[in-house]
């Protein structure tokens, strides 16, 4: 029981600060346009609201100093209040569920037949995962993305192209760490993420490649990401993905014998 749920929030925790972008079809950097700053940064958080729901699998695998695996996944967001997540087991076998809304989660746990439920806030959230996490943090976690909101009106302290690519980088004015993104000129596709500490030492770092395009936005099919200060590593591939489908639901039901743990 533990492990699963370990697997699950480390899936989540990794995912929290990342960020992908919107692409056209591949051109050729002479007949791009290229960006100011604040146009770009524009243009990606429009592309980031782009995709109002989302249905993802694929395998993913974790390494940490406490849990060495990988499995079968599924993952459907619905904007702006559903995150369905499924971890699947040998020969397709349902392991665990997650539904977390804006208002409530729940969590099944299939080898023991148990449901925990409760209140979505904060503070529920941050004890059960361990992790201090809102809920739209989730939501756009799992798309490879991050709200640029609070940077529409900022000012980066370094914007640079460099060949191929935008360079964006900004300063957190409390903890004063930096947050580097290199993006694609060509299909404005985020391909390396970085956050370093005033000292220069390396926190966080994300790649992605293999990018598909949903809707006018693109989302990578392979996500490698590492958490230095925690020793993690995590690499996610898509097999498959949709986006917008109007058809899309969550089909999540707890079998009427399972033990429920109101959180």
């Amino acid at each position: 029981m533990k492990k699963i749920i370990f697997f699950l929030l480390l899936i989540i925790i990794s995912f929290t600060s990342l960020f992908i972008t919107s692409c056209a079809p591949t051109k050729q950097v002479a007949e791009v346009e290229i960006l100011p700053a604040d146009r770009l940064v524009k243009r990606l958080e429009a592309n980031r609201r782009k995709i109002r729901s989302f249905e993802g699998s694929g395998i993913i695998a974790i390494e940490s100093p406490k849990f060495n695996n990988k499995a079968s996944f599924r993952i459907v967001l619905v904007r702006p209040d559903s995150i369905y997540l499924t971890i699947y087991g040998p020969f397709g076998m349902e392991l665990a569920q997650a539904l977390v809304t804006s208002e409530d989660f729940i969590f099944y746990d299939g080898i023991s037949n148990t449901a925990y439920k409760g209140k979505a806030n904060d503070e529920a959230l941050k004890e059960i995962f361990k992790i201090d996490f809102a809920f739209n943090d989730l939501l756009n976690g799992f798309l490879g993305a991050i709200n640029l909101s609070d940077k529409l009106y900022r000012d980066p302290i370094k914007y640079e192209v460099e060949d191929d690519n935008y360079v964006l980088t900004y300063i957190d004015s409390t903890s004063m760490n930096l947050s580097k993104f290199i993006i694609d000129i060509r299909n404005l596709a985020i391909t390396e993420y970085m956050v370093e500490n005033k000292n220069g030492v390396n926190i966080m770092r994300g790649e992605y490649s293999e990018f598909k395009v949903l809707e006018g936005v693109s989302v990578p099919n392979i996500i490698h990401l590492s958490n230095s200060k925690q020793n993690q590593t995590l690499k996610i591939e898509y097999r498959q993905m949709k986006g917008n489908k109007r058809d899309i639901k969550i089909d999540f039901e707890i079998p009427d014998d399972a033990t429920l743990i109101e959180w």
